[in-house]
């Protein structure tokens, strides 16, 4: 059920529709929009009845949900969702760039990284601290010294950190240290994690699973929002297919497809997409040209010595060189939009 609230709607309407659902068992999901109160409910096994609403002071409309999603819906919010990271944001009208080592190995690698990494003008910075790795052998991060560290890169050169968490223990450990939680790929599914995650009140970089489906990538989603945490951020990664020529295949039509669907914001992996270095560059100015609001790029000073994915890792001045491009491309897709709209308002 999705209660939409009348423009005029006071706060005192919208407390009095939130005590109703709540009074009826039900969860109440309240999000402000540009020109009015969308209110989801979740916790119900059936349809629930709307005249319980219909009549109330403020409501506009009671629209039963059929699709599997509500909270992630356009129909909830259609009006694209801007996601506060640290000082900054993303889904707004700025390329949200997050670029750093693919895991934390020491504080000269790290510091050299971020060093790049702001002169370039990103906001964020991505490493780390706890690696799933497919050997239990390989390297499998630096853990909370790793965090520390990139709370050190923070306070030095004012970048937000986005950085994984792999179960309880380490999204509290992130959430003390850093400005967004990432969930991998192996953990998208992960419905337990996704609940825990949700309860906190740190954005969220969710990454799509190796095969997963438009529908399971959004139902994860909304796994996170069905728990209270709004601020979710989408992003394809790759997923696997019968091509052996990339380590994975990178999905971009998903971009269309969700902003099609979703209020979301999704950003595009170029380096675990393709798996190759010289591939990271053609796939970030693809996904920014397909309307992506964002790119997370694998940055090392040394590659070849990297402890983790140093095939598809850029070194410093290869990422200043892509980020001029793609900026130039957000540039050019952004004019273009804003003359678009323009021209649609006046006709």
């Amino acid at each position: 059920m999705l209660i939409v609230m009348k423009a005029d709607a006071s706060q005192d309407d919208i407390k009095r529709v939130l005590e109703v659902i709540e009074h009826l068992g039900f969860k109440p999901h309240s999000l402000p929009g540009e020109n009015r109160t969308a209110i989801g409910i979740t916790g119900n096994n059936g349809a629930v009845d709307p005249t319980h609403f219909e009549n109330l002071s403020g409501v506009a409309e009671a629209i039963r949900v059929t699709k599997p999603y509500k909270l992630i819906s356009k129909d909830l919010r259609p009006e694209k969702s801007i996601v506060k990271v640290g000082n900054s944001t993303v889904g707004g009208n700025e390329l949200a760039v997050i670029a750093g080592p693919c895991a934390i190995e020491n504080a000269e690698q790290v510091f050299s990284v971020a060093q790049a990494v702001s002169e370039s003008g990103a906001k964020f910075f991505r490493g780390g601290a706890f690696k799933p790795r497919t050997s239990p052998y390989a390297f499998q991060g630096m853990g909370e010294d790793g965090l520390k560290i990139l709370a050190e890169v923070r306070e030095q050169f004012g970048l937000n950190i986005v950085t994984e968490a792999m179960d309880n223990y380490g999204i509290d450990l992130v959430e003390k240290y850093g400005d967004c939680i990432q969930i991998g790929a192996r953990n998208m599914q992960n419905f337990s994690l996704l609940k825990y995650v949700g309860q906190t009140r740190k954005p969220i970089l969710l990454k799509r699973g190796l095969s997963a489906t438009l529908d399971e990538f959004l139902l994860a989603a909304e796994y996170i929002m069905a728990e209270g945490n709004y601020d979710v951020i989408l992003c394809e990664r790759g997923i696997r297919t019968f091509a052996d020529h990339a380590r994975n295949t990178l999905d971009l039509s998903i971009v269309p497809a969700v902003q099609r669907i979703s209020h979301l914001p999704i950003i595009v992996d170029p380096s675990h997409g393709t798996g190759r270095n010289f591939m990271v560059n053609p796939m970030a100015r693809a996904g920014v040209a397909v309307g992506a609001d964002g790119l997370i790029i694998e940055v090392h000073s040394k590659p070849e010595e990297a402890l983790c994915d140093g095939a598809q890792a850029l070194t410093p001045k290869q990422y200043l060189e892509l980020f001029e491009q793609v900026k130039a491309i957000h540039e050019v897709i952004s004019t273009e939009k804003m003359t678009l709209d323009n021209s649609i308002s006046f006709s």
